[in-house]
């Protein structure tokens, strides 16, 4: 069931904490990719942005740091994970690995991580569309293709 429905939550305000994050980690020079977790009744658990440049480490994804400032959490099934781009293959392990039960997705024109596989688990995905994720995501591809294909894994010739 999309989030919103179950909850009466409204999945572009929870979105909104994702897109600032993204947009504070492209003003700090990083890549565009924001996240934030919320609980079911959508308090704010954690939020963050995508590092890897700003850390100088391959495993700062906008989920992962977003995961690790909600802190530990005994169950994980009624929360939500907001991102601004679909999730890769790595943050869809960390979502099913934790049982996250519902993924907010900004945008998934740009790119399309493991939204299927996560939906065949019974996650709950919500993909909002929304053309600031679009934009901020398609600009940044297009002005900095070298890094965009460094962080989704792809050879620099490819």
């Amino acid at each position: 069931m999309p989030i919103g429905t179950a909850a009466g939550l409204d999945p572009t305000v929870l979105l909104d904490t994702a897109y600032c994050q993204a947009r504070i980690g492209l003003d700090e020079g990083g890549i565009p990719i924001g996240a934030a977790l919320f609980s079911a009744d959508g308090v704010l658990l954690g939020e963050g942005r995508n590092r890897r440049v700003q850390h100088d480490d391959p495993s700062v994804h906008g989920e992962t740091d977003a995961f690790r400032a909600a802190g530990r959490q005994r169950d994980y099934s009624s929360t939500i994970m907001v991102t601004t781009l679909s999730p890769c293959w790595y943050c869809s392990g960390l979502i099913r690995q934790f049982g996250i039960g519902s993924v907010v997705i900004g945008e998934n024109r740009n790119f399309v991580g493991g939204e299927d596989w996560l939906r065949e688990a019974g996650v709950a995905i919500t993909v909002v569309d929304d053309d600031r994720c679009v934009a901020m995501m398609a600009d940044f591809i297009a002005e900095n293709p070298l890094l965009w294909n460094e962080d989704i894994g792809v050879a620099e010739d490819a």
